[in-house]
């Protein structure tokens, strides 16, 4: 039993471990070609090693996104590291109701047009000039135009949207651990 518990461990950390031996290869490259005096080689190494960190951080980041309620379904989008809007990381999820609506949840962190949007959500009044807002988690958000959008922990942009109503949009915020999306 005991063997069959550390093969299947073996197995799940496969993926990580192949990440983490291409990411020091990498990293060890570019020292290499940094001592031979290959700079461009250097970087194109270390962008490669960033890259490859940024999908393990892109794919730690749809574990945030809830599983599906009772008579939903859930699509995951694939997460992303990319140089789009900015850099950064994005995941997101597409839930499904028997009845026909949908939920989507976008989340965005770390990453230039994320970031020039911390003054409009850290402003309370230039929150509610784009909508209703409200508090989950200690974190608030906007309500507006069938989309819930907030800010947290800074850095970290939470939009939901779809043709759900706002309650099931909430009830799929409210299940987020936000507290830990902060930290991410």
């Amino acid at each position: 039993m005991k063997s069959i518990c550390l093969a299947a461990a073996l197995v799940l950390a496969a993926p990580a471990c192949a990440f983490a031996d291409e990411i020091s290869d990498s990293i060890e490259a570019a020292l290499g070609a940094y001592r031979d005096g290959d700079i461009a080689g250097a970087k194109e190494e270390l962008d490669y090693a960033s890259q490859l960190l940024g999908q393990i951080k892109a794919e730690s980041m749809s574990g945030f996104l809830p599983e599906p309620r009772d008579g939903w379904t859930r699509e995951l989008d694939a997460p992303e590291s990319t140089a789009v809007f900015g850099g950064g990381v994005m995941a997101g999820a597409s839930y499904h109701s028997e009845g026909g609506d949908d939920v989507t949840i976008e989340l965005m962190a770390d990453n230039a047009m994320v970031a020039s949007m911390g003054a409009m959500f850290g402003s309370t009044a230039m929150m509610a000039s784009m909508g209703r807002v409200t508090r989950v988690g200690g974190e608030k958000f906007v309500v507006a135009d069938g989309e819930i959008t907030g800010f947290v922990g800074g850095r970290v942009l939470v939009k939901l949207s779809g043709s759900a109503a706002d309650e099931d949009k909430m009830a799929y915020l409210e299940l987020i651990d936000l507290d830990a999306l902060a930290k991410f």
